[in-house]
């Protein structure tokens, strides 16, 4: 069974989150996917179904546990179907919880992904844990349903930031962000010459995840969160993780948000599984 390893959301390798994917005629057995997320040691593993040309399921796989959504290994597995798979430029992804997500690739390779914008409000009542797991002061707490959205004051903060990860375990399934609006007078980001409307970190270390490279899911809510407060339709994020990774987000109509990057090649295998 053939294997690829794309990293998403750079167009340069060993940068963006690395996630590996698999596509199948038929689903695997689920503890034989759990394995081989495990296996793997990513972020994400996605496992993708052919339905036709155009149409696919897909699931996605952290090393300890199987997710409602994530956006990076859905860059991948596009990547993946329109290398490999498909001669189609748009496809779309039926997603168990999520309805379909419609996927088109650019001429330039960039990969576009219309995902629901999953909005967090602020919330006054959060967690005492959050305070003492975090050691950067912060200005304002958002909550959807994924995670925590922390607002930073300095983009600095974010950078330098050092959370108490075993603190943020104790907050389950609750993952936690951390983000800025980064403004023109920020120099701590030298990873290109873009200009970044927001920076942001995100921790998951109850799923396996430290601290995640690069991730999409978390911008639907992150991305329309600093449009409104920066009146903008289109943003480009920063994830300022050791890997770092761009994010180009445009809000739609009908709480649809457009997140779109690059990804890059790393590996093909051939997996042996009897």
């Amino acid at each position: 069974m053939k294997m690829y390893q794309v990293d998403a959301f750079s167009n340069a390798l060993f940068k963006g989150n690395p996630a590996a994917v698999i596509v199948t005629e038929q689903w695997l057995d689920e503890v034989l996917m759990q394995n081989i997320a495990l296996e793997n040691n990513l972020s994400e593993t996605a496992f993708v179904k052919k339905i036709d040309a155009e149409h696919f399921e897909i699931r996605w796989f952290t090393p300890t546990a199987e997710v409602d959504f994530c956006g990076h290994a859905t860059l991948a597995s596009s990547f993946v179907l329109f290398k490999d798979f498909t001669p189609a430029k748009t496809i779309h992804f039926h997603v168990k919880k999520l309805g379909v997500f419609v996927v088109s690739q650019a001429d330039d390779g960039k990969i576009c992904m219309n995902f629901p914008i999953r909005r967090a409000e602020k919330v006054e009542d959060y967690p005492e844990l959050l305070t003492q797991a975090l050691s950067k002061p912060f200005k304002n707490v958002y909550l959807n349903q994924q995670a925590f959205i922390v607002e930073y004051e300095s983009v600095q903060d974010v950078l330098d930031e050092q959370p108490n990860l075993e603190l943020l375990k104790q907050l389950g399934s609750l993952r936690t962000a951390i983000t800025a609006h980064s403004s023109s007078v920020d120099v701590a980001i030298t990873a290109s010459n873009a200009e970044y409307d927001c920076v942001s970190r995100y921790f998951a270390p109850a799923i396996g995840i430290n601290e995640d490279p690069v991730t999409g899911s978390i911008h639907t809510a992150i991305a329309p969160l600093w449009a409104e407060r920066l009146n903008k339709t289109e943003l480009i994020a920063y994830q300022a993780s050791a890997r770092g990774g761009e994010l180009y987000c445009k809000i739609l109509d009908q709480e649809r948000i457009e997140i779109s990057g690059y990804g890059k090649l790393y590996m093909q295998a051939e997996l042996f599984l009897d």
